[in-house]
């Protein structure tokens, strides 16, 4: 029996979407582990932290490459507003993170900002990419 090619396609994102989803949920918790390992697990023995890292560094990659399967099986429209998204959180990132080493620089900030905000705020511009495109295209 013969599958509906859209059946077919449907199905394969699914599959690359679960994926990627296992994909990040792991790197995730090598990045915990990474993190907090040498304050709470292991009382900070190096080799225990670099193998922590090293671990979390291969998931990450894992990661990117599951990412992009998850891309290759995505349709032309999907694709192009996650394409979309993407560079709008990447021109995010070198807007606002220029921006404030430009400030820095500039003796115009007063205080450190914490380094996890970026990520936070690039993870927000994505998600609103996403939603402003999936609008605009539906």
């Amino acid at each position: 029996m013969q599958h509906d090619d859209g059946t077919a396609s449907y199905r394969d994102s699914n599959r690359a979407a679960a994926r990627l989803a296992l994909w990040t949920l792991a790197w995730v918790a090598t990045l915990a582990v990474a993190r907090f390992g040498p304050e709470h697990l292991w009382d900070s023995r190096q080799v225990a932290s670099w193998v922590a890292v090293i671990v979390n560094v291969l998931a990450g990659a894992a990661w990117i490459i599951a990412f992009m399967r998850f891309m290759r099986a995505l349709d032309d429209l999907w694709r192009k507003i996650v394409q979309d998204a993407l560079a709008t959180a990447l021109g995010v990132g070198w807007v606002a993170g220029f921006g404030y080493l430009v400030a820095d620089a500039a003796g115009l900030v007063a205080y450190d900002l914490d380094i996890a905000l970026f990520p936070a705020l690039l993870g927000v511009a994505y998600l609103v990419a996403v939603v402003v495109g999936w609008i605009r295209y539906r």
